[in-house]
């Protein structure tokens, strides 16, 4: 069994169409920072993306997991770009599971609107959905007989310019708790998704503006994976890092369209054995970088 795991896409659309309240305040902010700064790093994501796609195919991945910021601001052209965008995906064998991140629900109107629920609706059923507790999360999906990937939604709206955090609600975390208890998931390999960082690189929470606010209660409930791993996206670093006291290595992904700093995750399950190894774009194409690979 081969997952593919990236995140943090976030591909450009036309503007046009758009109502100007909705570009009001902190989303004018992030508008004109888009076009100064994050649009020249994100050009060619269209490129990349196709690239992806040829490596998923040439690796025989047969399940993919992309963990959110499919847009830079969630507007509907760019989550009808984005939609289009990560149609080839499906066409692993066991499918594409996928998640919000923060820029999916930047303008009020996306929550309002539930935008992201309704471009992504056919990739949103849940395998188990008596275990839904917010909308369609948790989100399971039972793979085969040995693996089980269970997404929850880490994303929510700032209203603050400066602020960029996300929380997983109260309702996900006790139904997460359920899943991993659930024995439909026992024996399986576990991959927990969600958008934030639990922690960064160097092993330490995000501070309170980027970073995950209740990331100790969702730890908390993730060192009940038996065997596993715990995959997100939000920080545009490729990295991973071991928790004491918990089985499930965490593994970010970063993003695979930012320039200089494209990264991917290859999971490889076979049997008993477990590894993951991580990716990077050479300029025309992805590969994987065998000598950083890591047994899980």
């Amino acid at each position: 069994m081969r997952i593919l795991h990236f995140s943090d896409v976030h591909v450009e659309a036309p503007l046009s169409g758009v109502p100007l309240g909705e570009l009001a305040s902190k989303k004018l902010v992030g508008l004109t920072l888009l076009r100064l700064w994050r649009g020249r790093r994100f050009r060619g994501s269209a490129a990349k993306l196709d690239a992806l796609a040829r490596f998923m195919r040439a690796e025989r991945v047969d399940v993919v997991v992309c963990t959110g910021d499919h847009t830079a601001l969630g507007t509907e052209p760019e989550l009808a770009t984005a939609r289009r965008a990560l149609s080839p995906f499906e066409s692993a064998p066991h499918g594409l599971v996928t998640l919000p991140g923060n820029h999916d629900i930047y303008l009020p109107g996306a929550v309002r609107d539930r935008r992201f629920e309704r471009h992504f609706a056919e990739l949103l059923e849940s395998d188990l959905p008596e275990h839904c507790a917010d909308g369609p999360w948790p989100l399971v999906r039972l793979v085969g007989d040995h693996l089980a990937v269970v997404a929850v939604n880490s994303a929510r709206p700032n209203p603050q310019v400066w602020r960029s955090s996300g929380r997983i609600s109260a309702a996900q975390l006790a139904a997460l708790e359920r899943v991993l208890a659930d024995r439909r998931l026992g024996g399986r390999f576990v991959i927990v998704a969600t958008h934030y960082a639990p922690r960064l690189a160097n092993g330490r929470p995000d501070n309170f503006r980027h970073g995950l606010v209740d990331a100790e209660r969702f730890l908390a409930v993730c060192r009940r994976i038996e065997r596993g791993a715990v995959l997100h996206g939000h920080v545009h670093d490729c990295f991973h890092v071991r928790v004491p006291g918990m089985r499930a290595p965490l593994l970010g992904a970063g993003s695979c369209t930012d320039a200089g700093k494209e990264g991917l995750w290859l999971l490889e399950l076979d049997g008993t054995d477990a590894r993951a190894t991580p990716g990077r774009f050479d300029g025309a194409d992805f590969a994987l970088r065998r000598e950083a690979s890591l047994r899980l």
